[in-house]
Parts: structure tokens; C-alpha cells; sequence
């Protein structure tokens, strides 16, 4: 029989980005900042937008002004951010469970009935909006989000809050990232890196699997034995 102790000390905290892991918002990121780009008089690639995943909308639009050879005065700065997010909340409006990514919900519903914890660590300053809109918002025992940090990734600061919020040491901490910057921090922080995504763009993290349907249920009680 497997004691209470034994369980807390089996007890692991699996910690997820949100865009391009849980959902897939980058799309509506890209329609936003190409709004605003093709406003400014060019254009942006999606290339080019695989860039700005897991990056802060502030040095988002930096790099994208950037591409385009174009400076802003600080007040205009400011009124292109609110509206590039303007753009993207009324994207993200008709979001619903459907916009969920395939397997996802297999491997929250097994975390939650093994009893490990659960977080959110991303950058996105509608993290929390965005998980009501597709009903995942009591899944999560704590969400650290662009609001609650003050480093963007690759800074670990995002990941370290999620760790404390679930108060378990970050060595015992699993993340799930999509981005170079994300994995980056996970590692930065002692955490076991998983990259969702293409192995050459993500090939620095512990491991990578192109989505979750890759992942079994098995693997993640290796995670949790560990």
C-alpha cells in the first residue's frame, strides 16, 4: 500500500507553455502583427513570425519594427502595442474548446489522476482569458503569466514562479515548451525540458516529440517515478 508520504514524494510539477502547446494561438498572433505590420507599409512572413514564439509582445513589435526598418516614437510605440493586442483579443474572442491540441487533454486528465501538479508558465498576458475561453482554466493549480513576471524567457523567472506556486524544487519540475527561448529557460532552471515541435529547432531540450499525440501516458509515469 503506497503511503501519503511515498505520494508526495512521487509527486512532480508538470508545468506548460500555453501558444503552440495547449493551444495553438500563434496563428491569431500572426494575423495581429501582420495587421499591423502591412499598416506600417511591409509585410512579415510566417517564417519570420516562428521568431517571435515564447517572445514578449514589447520585444515582439521591437524585432518586427526592426524587419522593417521603421522607428516609433515612444506614444506611438505604445498605441500600436494596445492595438496589435486589440487585434489579437478579437481573434482569440471566438476561441473554444475545440482549439485545444490534439492529445492534450489525455495527458492533463492522467496528471490530474495521478495527482501531480499542474501549471502554466507563459508569456502571453491573456493566459488567463484564453484558458476560461476553452474551459481549462480549473485544470491549472497555478498560472504564472506575462503579467506576474518581470524577465521575458530565456529567463527562468517564469518557471521558477510556477515552481513555487506549486511548491515542489524546480528539479522535480517537467516543462513543456515550443519555443527555442522556452526550453532554454526550463533548462536554465535545472527542469527536465520537454520541446514540442521539430527536433532541429528544439534538439537542446531533454526531449522532443512533434505534438502530443506522441506522448504516452506511459512516458509521463517514467516522469513521475523519476
Amino acid at each position: 500500500m503506497i503511503t501519503q508520504q511515498q505520494k508526495l514524494m512521487n509527486k512532480k510539477g508538470f508545468i506548460f507553455d500555453l501558444d503552440g502547446v495547449i493551444v495553438d494561438t500563434a496563428k491569431y498572433h500572426y494575423l495581429a502583427w501582420k495587421e499591423l505590420a502591412n499598416e506600417l507599409g511591409f509585410d512579415i512572413t510566417l517564417e519570420q513570425n516562428e521568431q517571435l514564439k515564447g517572445v514578449s509582445r514589447i520585444r515582439s513589435l521591437e524585432i518586427i519594427l526592426g524587419w522593417g526598418n521603421v522607428t516609433l516614437t515612444e506614444e506611438e510605440f505604445m498605441k500600436y502595442m494596445a492595438e496589435k493586442n486589440d487585434n489579437y483579443l478579437s481573434h482569440i474572442a471566438q476561441m473554444d474548446a475545440g482549439e485545444i491540441l490534439p492529445d492534450v487533454p489525455k495527458i492533463l486528465n492522467y496528471l490530474q489522476k495521478k495527482q501531480q501538479g499542474i501549471a502554466l508558465g507563459s508569456a502571453s498576458k491573456n493566459a488567463r482569458k484564453i484558458l476560461q475561453k476553452v474551459g481549462l482554466f480549473n485544470v491549472f493549480e497555478g498560472i504564472v503569466d506575462g503579467n506576474d513576471v518581470s524577465k521575458a524567457k530565456p529567463d527562468p523567472e517564469v518557471f521558477l514562479i510556477a515552481a513555487q506556486k506549486l511548491n515542489i524544487t524546480p528539479k522535480n519540475c517537467i516543462v513543456f515548451e515550443d519555443s527555442v527561448a522556452g526550453v532554454t529557460a526550463a533548462n536554465t532552471a535545472e527542469m527536465i525540458s520537454i520541446g514540442i515541435g521539430s527536433e532541429e529547432t528544439l534538439g537542446h531540450a531533454d526531449f522532443v516529440f512533434n505534438d502530443f499525440t506522441e506522448i504516452q501516458t506511459s512516458f509521463i509515469e517514467e516522469l513521475i517515478k523519476r
